[in-house]
């Protein structure tokens, strides 16, 4: 028996058999679901395949932080019977928006599924959102965007259940094999230096340290030329290897932290907030994950061992 079938058995041998009321004219119908980070979207996507009608709205690349929505946001959430967003305020402008207008749809902040790390914030305490640099955190918000979607469309439970345990397997193996990753990093080296503070989680489940960042959790801050000082004397005292830039930001500022400190930046940018382009080596959760280590590892001085799932 495989793992992904007896997920599959057990979870249906505790649900019951609710079946939708649609009648048979309907049965080409799939029920509209927007999302709001590409993460999320890639998530929802391989959740609720061909069985949902589903439309990210944020594209690749995009920083959810600071995205200014546009009157076709508008008209897809009005037009939404489920929205699956991140929460924790990652994207503020899109969460304004839906609790200001008249959305109907249920809302679900996926993200918050999952216990948060905090960070300060100008003397405040609040929680950290980027809560996908966990594959074991992603687990979690799969089936949070499982059982949504089952409630959305109950005669698709089959697919769902099914879809979220094959993608569970594979959160499962990418999870060991990075940590198995980081290990090869010399322990003095297993430190990270990012744009900003987007990788709290990851580090601490893969065994880092977030030695220090340009700017805090949102990409709304702009550094001082004192915090610029600051950093660059922190990475000279730690003496990390290599500090990372991030496809989402502008990595002018960074490169400039690595020439005053006189480190080395890592030839490759890694993905925080969003997944990316199709055809890039990150166009999903799972290879943004697997990029990323790849990057920090050969970065850190690191052994890197590429990562091969049991499906293909």
């Amino acid at each position: 028996m495989t793992i992904v079938t007896l997920i599959l058995g057990l979870y249906l041998s505790g649900c019951d058999g609710t079946k939708s009321d649609r009648t048979d004219s309907d049965t080409n119908y799939r029920p509209k679901v927007v999302s709001t980070s590409t993460i999320i979207t890639d998530l929802t996507e391989k959740v609720g395949g061909d069985e949902i009608e589903l439309k990210g709205i944020l594209k690749p690349g995009a920083d959810p932080h600071v995205y200014e929505p546009v009157p076709a946001d508008n008209l897809a959430l009005e037009k939404a019977e489920l929205i699956l967003y991140n929460g924790y305020n990652l994207e503020p402008g899109l969460i304004k928006l839906m609790n200001s207008s008249g959305v109907k749809a249920k809302k679900v902040p996926v993200g918050e599924v999952v216990k948060p790390l905090d960070f300060n914030y100008k003397g405040a305490t609040k929680p950290d959102p980027h809560v996908w640099g966990s594959a074991q955190n992603a687990i979690a918000m799969v089936n949070t965007i499982r059982d949504r979607l089952i409630e959305l469309s109950p005669e698709d439970k089959t697919e769902f259940i099914e879809n979220a345990a094959k993608l569970t397997v594979e959160l499962e193996e990418v999870n060991t094999w990075i940590t198995q990753e980081i290990q090869t990093i010399p322990e003095n080296h297993r430190q990270l230096v990012t744009t900003h503070d987007a990788f709290q989680y990851y580090a601490r489940a893969y065994g880092l340290k977030v030695t220090g960042t340009l700017i805090g959790i949102s990409t709304e801050e702009q550094p001082s030329a004192q915090t610029i000082k600051r950093l660059s004397d922190a990475i000279k005292s730690a003496g990390v290897p290599a500090i990372f830039a991030e496809t989402t930001i502008n990595p002018a500022l960074i490169t400039t932290v690595a020439q005053e400190a006189k480190v080395k930046l890592a030839p490759r940018q890694l993905y925080s907030d969003s997944i990316g382009a199709p055809g890039s080596e990150g166009d999903t959760y799972v290879k943004m994950l697997v990029a990323n280590t790849k990057t920090i590892v050969e970065s850190l001085g690191g052994k890197y061992k590429a990562f091969e799932p049991s499906q293909k």
